[in-house]
């Protein structure tokens, strides 16, 4: 799977899967399309995706920074299929993006808990 090592809050440093929020008014097959080209630099579409289920992120800490907030994120979760070759774009929020195999998440300790929950 391809992961992004996160350099903002939450999950600042971690190794993460890309992911997105869905803004007001906003429908879901409309935000795959946006979230999938920001995160990625491809625009993927919501009918070629697999939906593998419904995730809750809890934190202690928030993307803002301030203190005393946590963050408690609704995540409805699906799978792609990008080829491995493909020329990825990366957002502000990662520092760089690498291939992984499941195993090698599971045993990682820079691999983020929520992202390890999907598999």
């Amino acid at each position: 799977m391809l992961l992004g090592k996160r350099v903002n809050r939450p999950a600042k440093g971690y190794w993460f899967v890309p992911d997105g929020s869905i803004r007001k008014n906003e429908l879901i097959v409309d935000a795959f399309g946006r979230i999938s080209r920001t995160e990625l630099g491809h625009s993927l579409e919501l009918k070629d995706a697999g939906f593998v289920g419904v995730f809750e992120h809890l934190y202690e800490d928030n993307f803002l920074g301030e203190d005393d907030v946590s963050t408690h994120y609704v995540v409805l979760a699906y799978e792609c299929r990008l080829h491995p070759a493909a020329q990825i774009a990366l957002d502000g929020q990662h520092s760089e993006a690498k291939w992984w195999n499941v195993e090698a998440l599971l045993d990682s300790a820079s691999g983020h808990v929520n992202t390890k929950a999907y598999f």
